[in-house]
Order: C-alpha cells, then structure tokens, then sequence
C-alpha cells in the first residue's frame, strides 16, 4: 500500500472519534447507543442506492467517488450493463435489505463510509469504485486498504469508551457478548472481533 493512504490505529481512532463528534457528541458522551449509520452518510454527503451489485452476490457494497458508470446486474433484463452513478454515493447490494437484523447491512455502509473518509485522493481519477466482498466469495484487490475500511468502519458502529462503559457493568454475564451486539446493533462477529482485540472477557 502507498505510504500516502497508510493510517495507524491510533490515526483511524481520532478520524472516527471526530467524525461522531462531529455527527452527534452523545455518540461518545451519552449514554452508549447504536450510532444511525445511514443517518450518519447522509449527514456526510453521501447518497444510498441499493442495487444488485453482483448476480452471484460477491459484492456487497461500492463507495463511488465521482460520477462514472457502474456495471450493476438488471434483474429485469437478466444481464449485466453499465448504470450512471453520481459520485458520494455509497451502493448497497439489495440483498443485505433482507438481513438487517444481523449487522451487515449497518457494517458494510460503516465499511463504505470509512472508503470516502480515507480513500478519496486514492481513488480520485481512476473511475474506479471500492468494493466490499461478502467474505464468503471475495478475495480483495488491495487487501490493506480493505483492512484500513474494515478497522474504521468497526471505529465507527463500536466507539472504544462507549462500548466498555456498556461492558463493565455486564462483565461476567454469560449473555455480555449478546447484550452488547444488541446494543451497538452489529454482527456478532463484529462484536466477538472487538472484545477479543480489547480483552473484555
């Protein structure tokens, strides 16, 4: 990856913490709570369509930075061509309409969003759209800056402070790691990925 787009963890930390700040400081000094991620990309400028990216579902969200043309799947003519899409517009496979309730849906706009908040300069000129693979399939292009969305987008649905203030008083609990999914509405995965890399157990 080129030095130029490289951040540290502690430089996607103050990125997320001043990108809620800037959304709504309860986020981080309130009582902690699902952020409304959707609300948030609109509040950056940011369009959602949903579409269907890929026939296969091998794709599960584009973050389009500048207006191009976007091979989408048609389900009404059963083939593939290429849509106009306005740059800021995060794409969203149709298909996470129909599992909302198990965090990917939330995830992968936060991984998109976290694309714009990073990768502009990147992928400026290019016409090119940063994709977000259903791990199932995809195996990514540029697996780093994959890394860079997956880690700032996690930043952004679990702030650090908020989530252990949750935890602490449930330490313990048989039930802490669902009742903390619950609560920040993401994945279980996401969730078990964030108490093991802080060590809330």
């Amino acid at each position: 990856m080129e030095n130029s787009i490289y951040r540290s963890i502690a430089a996607l930390e103050h990125i997320a913490r001043n990108t809620l700040i800037s959304f709504d400081p309860s986020l981080l000094y309130g009582s902690p709570s699902a952020v409304n991620i959707e609300k948030l990309a609109t509040q950056l400028g940011l369009c959602i369509e949903f579409q269907c990216i890929r026939k296969t579902g091998v794709i599960l969200g584009e973050m389009v930075y500048e207006d191009t043309l976007v091979p989408l799947y048609l389900r009404d003519i059963k083939a593939y061509d290429l849509v106009p899409i306005e740059g800021m517009t995060i794409i969203l496979d149709e298909s996470l309409l129909r599992c909302k309730t198990d965090g990917r849906l939330r995830f992968t706009c936060a991984h998109e969003i976290a694309h714009w908040l990073l990768h502009q300069t990147y992928y400026a000129g290019t016409g090119q759209a940063a994709a977000f693979g259903n791990p199932k399939y995809s195996s990514e292009e540029n697996p780093a800056v994959e890394w860079q969305a997956n880690k700032l987008g996690s930043m952004l649905l679990l702030p650090k402070t908020q989530v252990k203030r949750a935890f602490y008083p449930i330490q313990g609990r048989s039930n802490s790691l669902m009742t903390l999914k619950d609560r920040f509405d993401v994945s279980i995965d996401v969730m078990e990925i964030f108490m093991r890399e802080h060590n809330l157990k």
